[in-house]
Order: C-alpha cells, then sequence, then structure tokens
C-alpha cells in the first residue's frame, strides 16, 4: 500500500496485518480520491475507524490543512503514527486512541471537519450509529461531505430519515463508497449509481 499522489506520492505505507483489517486497495483509494480531489485542498479531514491511517494521509498528502485519526486499536494507533512520521505528515494531524463514539462526543463544540471518511467493520450497523450522531453533531456543516465504505449489501435506506441526502454511490466488485450530505447542503455533483467491475 503506497500513497497514491501528492507530497507524499510513491510513499509505502505500514499496515497491521495481524488485525481484522481490511486495507482500501490502492486502486479503490485512486478511484475514490479521483472523486473528492476538489473538496481536499485546505479542508479539515476525519478519518474514523482509521486502520492504518492511509485515507486520511492521503488527503493530507493532496492537500487537506488538518486530519483527525480515530482508532481505538494501540496497534493500529501505533501504526498510524509511524506513517504519519514516514511521510513527515505528523505536524498536521492528531490520533485520537478511542472508539468512534467516544471520538465524537469528545469533538462535539471543535472547529468542525469539511471531509469525514469512515470504514467500520461490516456487518456491525456500526456506520448507522455514527451518521445517527453525525446527523445533530457540530463537527460537521451543511456543506460537509462524508464518505462511509460499506459492502455492497449494507442498507442506507435509513439516510433521508436522519437527515442525510446520498448524493453519489460508487460501486465496485465487492464494496462501495456512499457520498453523503446533510439534505440543506448544496449538492455534490450528480445523484448517479456507478458501477466498476
Amino acid at each position: 500500500m503506497r500513497v497514491i499522489a501528492g507530497t507524499a506520492k510513491r510513499l509505502p505505507l505500514k499496515t497491521i496485518p495481524v488485525l481484522a483489517t481490511r486495507p482500501t486497495t490502492d486502486r479503490i483509494k485512486e478511484t475514490l480520491f479521483n472523486i473528492w480531489q476538489g473538496e481536499l485542498p485546505g479542508c479539515r479531514f476525519l478519518d474514523l475507524f482509521a486502520g492504518s491511517g492511509a485515507i486520511g494521509i492521503e488527503a493530507l498528502s493532496r492537500g487537506a490543512a488538518f486530519a483527525g485519526f480515530v482508532e481505538k486499536n494501540p496497534k493500529a494507533a501505533a501504526c498510524i503514527r509511524e506513517n504519519l512520521n514516514f511521510t513527515r505528515l505528523a505536524d498536521r494531524s492528531t490520533i485520537w486512541k478511542t472508539d468512534v463514539f467516544s471520538a465524537l462526543q469528545l469533538l462535539e463544540g471543535e472547529e468542525p471537519f469539511d471531509c469525514v471518511f469512515m470504514d467500520p467493520p461490516y456487518g456491525k450497523e456500526l456506520e448507522k450509529r455514527a451518521l445517527e450522531m453525525l446527523a445533530v453533531s457540530s463537527i460537521i456543516t451543511d456543506q460537509s461531505t462524508i464518505v462511509v465504505e460499506a459492502d455492497l449489501s449494507t442498507d442506507f435506506s435509513y439516510a433521508a430519515a436522519y437527515g442525510f441526502e446520498i448524493l453519489k454511490e460508487k460501486k465496485y466488485k465487492t464494496n462501495a463508497h456512499i457520498f453523503l450530505r446533510r439534505k440543506d447542503g448544496s449538492c455534490y455533483g450528480d445523484s448517479s449509481v456507478s458501477r466498476e467491475f
């Protein structure tokens, strides 16, 4: 796994193979950031269920002003720190070594994030719980974009009831990226569903 583009382009990133993590592949990561690129320069980025930190580090490399990483596993959090130091991006980041739901409560009242990414374990509805909290949270605004990585069977039919609009779905062979924003926010591109095989 490596940084795809930006100031840390081509630098390799460490992962923790012994943990039950699913690093986003370089190909999928590149597709994600090609879609998201316009919002990254100068943004505040939040990487939830951060794993090795590859997504937040990619955002920093591509011009994010700050990235916060939430990861409760101590070994994974240590891996994020190593990757940040190796890519020389640590000075624009913070790691919260706690679970996502405690972190979201902790961050209430702080400066809002422009971009939020989450890649929770599949099949546990953790993304649903996180979105429920974000729906009423001060850490995002109506202009913030949230991207959830989920398997293809994950149900997001509740999103509208939580006050979110699904702006785009990018589907791959086994998983998808779901782009959401609070309904009062401006539209993010078109709402078409695309599929990649």
